[in-house]
């Protein structure tokens, strides 16, 4: 019974080779579902996902778990939830060419008053163009969810947040950080520290190359103001125009022939 569960404790493969290509969490595919009745593999014959796990079972054999590309409730699949996440085999999905891609997480608690500011300016993203190769999430205060999130083939991530540095409300920063070495790191299932989150993403054993936060100086982030202040709300647009760019920069870097192996951090 022991070795029951030692099995159900131990991780995934990480990744399959279809083709001779690696395919693993991140990576794009197109499905191409085998000769089933399922009113799912019709609709999504051909349809591009993206890899959210790779399983093995008992017996040897791959299993993938995607979401669809377009899927605009995608956030629910990579919440596990039905009919946003779907299971094909290795011989069911065809490798497709990934280009660098880019995470924007928005964290937050909205709930705060200008702690809010991240979740605010992804949803500012959300409704303008989007930018090739980058993907926009609302973390809010899903560490948890945010750290498995940076497993994927990310060559880079910006964090949009509020943070007090002691300068006039309403002041954009960008920030690098550098993470001390600690073996250690708790994370708080409903709460959001970047710090710890990328502790965490580092001790599971990636971390994207690129890291960048971009935060706003708060009014106040203690209060149940339900609502952001006028000088953090002035600077959402500004703040989109911002992570945009750093996000086409990263992008450019990432294709540079030596540049730095994503899960090299």
């Amino acid at each position: 019974m022991s070795e029951f569960w030692d099995q159900m404790e131990s991780r995934g493969p990480g990744e399959v080779v279809v083709g001779g290509v690696p395919v693993g969490p991140g990576s794009r595919v197109r499905l191409r579902p085998g000769n089933r009745a399922d009113i799912f593999d019709l609709v999504l014959d051909g349809r591009v996902a993206v890899v959210e796990s790779v399983e093995q079972d008992d017996e040897g054999a791959f299993h993938v778990a995607v979401t669809l590309d377009d899927d605009p409730g995608r956030d629910l699949g990579e919440a596990r939830l039905p009919g946003h996440r779907f299971f094909y085999s290795a011989e069911e999905i065809e490798p497709l060419e990934s280009p660098a891609r880019v995470l924007v997480a928005g964290i937050g608690n909205v709930f705060l008053g200008d702690d809010g500011f991240g979740v605010e300016v992804v949803r500012r993203l959300a409704e303008e163009a989007a930018v090739p190769g980058m993907d926009v999430v609302d973390f809010g205060i899903r560490g948890m969810d945010l750290a498995y999130a940076l497993q994927r083939e990310y060559a880079g991530v910006v964090f949009v947040d509020a943070a007090a540095r002691g300068q006039a409300p309403g002041t954009l920063t960008v920030l690098e950080p550098e993470l001390p070495d600690e073996s250690d790191t708790l994370v708080e299932t409903h709460g959001m520290d970047p710090v710890r989150v990328l502790r965490l993403a580092r001790q599971l054993g990636r971390l994207p190359a690129r890291v960048r936060v971009v935060c706003c100086e708060p009014v106040s982030v203690g209060e149940a103001l339900f609502e952001l202040s006028e000088p953090v709300r002035a600077m959402v647009g500004e703040a989109a125009s911002l992570v945009k760019s750093l996000v086409m920069e990263m992008i450019a870097e990432s294709t540079v022939p030596g540049s730095r192996d994503p899960a090299s951090r």
